[in-house]
């Protein structure tokens, strides 16, 4: 098959759901071994074109980077115009496989894509304007798709009742663990004992639970910020107790998770929740949100707690400590089973089952 893959959103930050674009394509392309051709697709801005190259190197694909002026704008108008067709640009292809951005017309081939969450319809407060317009239109169009991803089975039952997708074009590709999320290897310090939380600043991610957890534990641990500017309220950041990182490489992130006392997510929805199974990988005990969206990557291995109560984390944070011996280990054998290869797998059966 000739695999169109859309990859716009690898211009910006490598963070939640560019890195599933990225090891994705990844894993398709080891799943492949050669046997069908992959396109790396984007219109994209003067920024793509030097970043979207970095993101894909070292994978084989074919790159198909087109430079546009305003590519947000030229992109969303050309989903909503449904003109030209993407075989315009592409030539013939088998199967096209758009992410968030877009949603590419197409004359004929298998059409897919992948649906991370649908928090825009359920909590129109969490996110803002032009995600919400752009998100709604994209969810529009997987009803028409032959195949619709998801990184859950709880996404994947959201969008067949929520959206009415036919269940049987509903494939839960779960995310997969990097390489470099392990117990071996250099440690972070950060001159003292510190919990990590990993998020973007924004009001979904519920990052002011743990600051108000960390103030109730004390001197005794710090809490270690990681995360991308985002929108909305502020959490209380500049404060004592707290140390703030900001956006750091995967690597960096590996060496922060591996010196963490514990790991503390206490999101208020995901779709999957990759920095609960990246955390574990690297040997650290788990505290996460009670919220159901996050049973999968939790399973039975994370210690869970109220999302609206910091105490109840300030208490499951201790404990995560004071038992870090039993957990770890058995959250690095949790952690096993999220590949980016077999991500890769699931994408390829679908398709071929689907054409």
């Amino acid at each position: 098959m000739r695999i169109v893959f859309d990859v716009s959103p690898l211009s910006h930050l490598l963070t939640g759901i560019n890195n599933y674009i990225l090891g994705s394509l990844a894993g398709v392309t080891e799943a492949a071994a050669g046997r069908h051709e992959l396109v790396a697709f984007a219109p994209t801005s003067p920024q793509g074109l030097r970043a979207i190259p970095a993101a894909l190197d070292g994978l084989p694909v074919e790159r198909r980077l087109r430079f546009l002026p305003f590519a947000h704008h030229w992109r969303q108008a050309w989903s909503r115009l449904g003109w030209p067709p993407a075989e315009r640009f592409l030539g013939p292809f088998d199967v096209l496989h758009y992410s968030d951005w877009m949603f590419p017309p197409q004359r004929a081939g298998l059409r897919s894509t992948v649906v991370h969450d649908l928090v825009p319809l359920h909590f129109r407060d969490w996110v803002q304007g032009r995600t919400y317009r752009m998100h709604g239109a994209k969810y529009r169009d997987a009803t028409t798709c032959d195949v619709v991803f998801v990184n859950s089975a709880y996404t994947g039952r959201d969008v067949v009742d929520r959206l009415g997708v036919d269940p049987a074009r509903v494939h839960v590709a779960y995310p997969g663990v990097g390489p470099h999320f392990r117990q071996e290897g250099e440690r972070a310090i950060l001159g003292r004992p510190y919990v990590l939380s990993v998020a973007t600043l924004e009001p979904r991610k519920n990052l002011q639970v743990a600051i108000e957890a960390q103030r109730l534990l004390g001197q005794r641990l710090s809490l270690a910020v990681v995360g991308a500017e985002g929108w909305g309220a502020r959490p209380e950041l500049d404060r004592d107790g707290i140390i703030r990182l900001g956006y750091v490489s995967g690597e960096e992130l590996a060496r922060l998770y591996r010196g963490a006392s514990a790991f503390v997510y206490p999101s208020r929805f995901e779709g999957f929740g990759i920095p609960v199974v990246e955390a574990m990988a690297s040997g650290v005990p788990v505290v996460a949100s009670s919220h159901a969206s996050l049973d999968e990557a939790c399973a039975d291995v994370a210690l869970r707690a109220d999302p609206e109560r910091p105490e109840a984390f300030a208490a499951a944070i201790d404990e995560a400590v004071a038992r870090r011996d039993e957990l770890a280990p058995r959250g690095v054998e949790h952690a096993k089973q999220f590949t980016w290869r077999r991500t890769g797998e699931t994408f390829l059966a679908a398709w071929e089952e689907a054409a």
